[in-house]
């Protein structure tokens, strides 16, 4: 199965992505750190224009195929980059989830982007304007589970668990 993960910066992706993995036995892939790699190697991020997803998809697409579950995190911040993962999905033979992650309080939004420390080396943070500048196109079609980390009473992974019916792929 391929979860993919969406939202803004500082909504709490990779959190619940590492845990999502974990829970299920799967891999997570987060679009930062293979951006960050690319950065690392040379390339200037002002000329990453989509190229951490196309590696993340090919990654995604060899994991798929030898049967594990990948936990995709990135922003996915337009149809087409959300398109994607579904295609590399049917191609593999496999279920597509999204998740959906959302901080609808601007203000603890804010405040946990600002609290955050880069976990990646050399890797440099946007920040809250450019995250607030992000064109973040709205879902319209595919339908998707949706975590609101201003409102999560209960542990969000049990709940993304529950609602995607992931229970039998559960390993931990």
């Amino acid at each position: 199965m391929l979860i993919a993960l969406s939202g803004l910066p500082g909504v709490g992706k990779t959190t619940l992505a590492r845990a999502l993995a974990a829970r299920t036995g799967g891999v997570h892939l987060r679009i930062d750190t293979i951006e960050q790699a690319l950065v690392r190697d040379g390339l200037p991020a002002a000329d990453l224009h989509g190229r951490g997803y196309a590696v993340a998809r090919a990654l995604a697409g060899d994991l798929l195929a030898a049967g594990f579950t990948v936990v995709a995190d990135a922003v996915n911040p337009i149809a087409a980059t959300r398109t994607a993962w579904h295609d590399l999905a049917r191609a593999a033979d496999v279920a597509c989830r999204d998740v959906e992650i959302v901080c609808t309080d601007l203000h603890e939004h804010r405040r946990r982007f600002e609290a955050r420390v880069a976990d990646i080396p050399g890797h440099r943070l946007p920040t809250w304007a450019d995250v607030q500048a992000r064109v973040y196109e709205p879902w319209l079609t595919a339908p998707r589970v949706v975590v609101d980390t201003a409102q999560v009473r209960d542990d969000p992974v049990e709940q993304v668990v529950a609602a995607l019916g992931l229970d039998a792929y559960a390993l931990t």
